[in-house]
């Protein structure tokens, strides 16, 4: 006999889809500002949507490089060095799943909040006779 998804053992709220990888908050910032620029972000404005410093912003273009969800390209302009970011096809796809999940744990914690937020009110209002 299968559990079902209340049973406490069934591992119903372990988000098991939720990647470390992508979950770091300047990474989240980082991809989500990618993904919203479908040609991609130079440096330059991603440090500046995702408020991080160079050194920082290097290091988890890097890591997610490494990781291939995204590509860096970097070249000059005139005499400028030019570092350009876009996502990966896959990088998008793992993205989007992630985002998936974290849209179910919103759902979730946004039913069960409602369902606290409804037997407060009935307990609050319960005895009370109309006058």
């Amino acid at each position: 006999m299968g559990r079902k998804a209340t049973d406490p053992g069934s591992g119903r709220f372990a988000y098991e889809g939720l990647d470390r990888l992508l979950h770091e908050k300047a990474r989240l910032g980082i991809l989500t500002s990618l993904l919203t620029h479908a040609d991609g972000l130079g440096f330059n404005d991603l440090k500046a949507l995702c408020a991080l410093t160079d050194g920082n912003l290097s290091r988890h273009l890097q890591v997610l490089e490494e990781e291939g969800l995204l590509k860096v390209e970097k070249g000059y302009e005139g005499r400028k060095p030019k570092t350009h970011c876009r996502m990966t096809a896959s990088g998008r796809e793992r993205f989007l799943a992630y985002v998936t999940v974290l849209e179910q744990v919103i759902r979730d914690a946004s039913a069960a909040g409602k369902e606290r937020a409804g037997s407060k009110v009935r307990k609050a209002g319960e005895g009370l006779s109309p006058a």
